[in-house]
């Protein structure tokens, strides 16, 4: 039997799966609030008490990057390490992955209910294949073929440097780095950056801020969903908002672009992450395909490349029990 986990700084996902069913068909399936415990560990424990299997391999995707096995976790104070989790698993394999990698390896074993399709493309069979999700930050991974099977790599892409392609998002780079800081996709393309492109467009001056948006905003701990709703379920929608999230479409759509350009993505490139699903509409109104494909000589090679919102709402679970199906 296989312990898989998604762990995240909201909530953690532990799942038992068995080599009959495969990756898509937990057994036994439970969420717990991540900040309620003190450890990975400790949840673990709780949830084998309850299912009473004997577990002969874990693997576990995690929201940070992960070093020789150890990650530490975004927005949680725990420490997640392969040897330790070993200890409270006597006898399993234990594999800790990052979460994108995780998401990369479920693409294979997705069908067409899984998925929202933006641009059919022609998919070249074999050919690589490119992930980008933005949630809270922006995670990239990639998935290559080794002449049997698809093989998932984890990327830090998202921290790479922000490329402006209009006079908005030049001035938008400009205002972020006044202070030094490093302007990376990350810092303008997930639910960290929306509020800084609401705030930089708020501040042009490009429309004013209704009265009922900014009061809300002040009351909010979080204003990305608060952004998000303005732009997307007020009616009617209020301006700014809806202003921030084509901005955020068209920056998506450019690294998304940029993304299937580094490892030649064939295969197509798919979205993941907590957004993508949520904005579907204005994914599809073309601003995100016109900047996937503005590459200069390359854009027909873009422009053949299928694209794929990833609306399944399990997908990092399905993927960590992927990763432990292949240990």
């Amino acid at each position: 039997m296989l312990l898989a986990g998604d762990i995240g700084g909201t909530k953690t996902a532990l799942g038992i799966f068995s080599r009959e069913a495969g990756p898509r068909a937990a057994v036994l399936e439970t969420a717990f609030p991540s900040h309620r415990y003190p450890s990975l560990e400790a949840i673990i424990a709780e949830f084998l008490r309850q299912a009473q299997y004997s577990i002969d391999r874990a693997s576990f995707g995690v929201a940070g990057p992960v070093i020789n096995g150890v990650a530490k976790i975004t927005n949680l104070p725990w420490t997640v390490d392969e040897a330790a989790l070993a200890r409270v698993l006597p006898g399993a394999r234990v594999r800790v992955v990052n979460d994108l990698l995780a998401i990369a390896s479920a693409v294979p074993v997705l069908d067409a209910s899984d998925l929202h399709t933006l641009n059919r493309g022609t998919p070249i069979p074999e050919g690589a294949i490119g992930v980008i999700a933005p949630g809270t930050g922006l995670g990239e991974a990639f998935l290559t073929w080794d002449g049997g099977r698809y093989h998932a790599h984890a990327s830090e892409g998202g921290h790479a440097d922000f490329a402006p392609r209009t006079a908005v998002q030049r001035s938008l780079v400009e205002a972020l780095g006044r202070a030094g800081a490093h302007v990376s996709y990350e810092r303008v393309c997930s639910g960290l950056g929306i509020p800084h492109i609401y705030e930089h467009l708020r501040d042009s001056g490009v429309f004013p801020e209704p009265a009922w948006l900014s009061q809300e905003l002040g009351a909010s701990a979080d204003p990305t969903p608060v952004i998000m709703r303005a732009a997307v379920e007020h009616r009617p929608p209020a301006d700014l908002a809806v202003a921030a999230l084509h901005e955020f479409v068209s920056i998506l759509g450019a690294e998304a672009g940029n993304l299937a350009l580094k490892v030649l993505a064939t295969g197509g490139v798919y979205l993941g992450g907590g957004i993508p699903p949520r904005i579907i509409p204005a994914l599809e109104d073309g601003r995100f395909m016109r900047a996937f494909t503005d590459k200069g000589r390359l854009s027909e090679v873009l422009s053949a490349i299928p694209v794929h919102v990833i609306t399944h709402p399990d997908v990092a679970l399905i993927g960590a029990a992927c990763v432990g199906f292949a240990l």
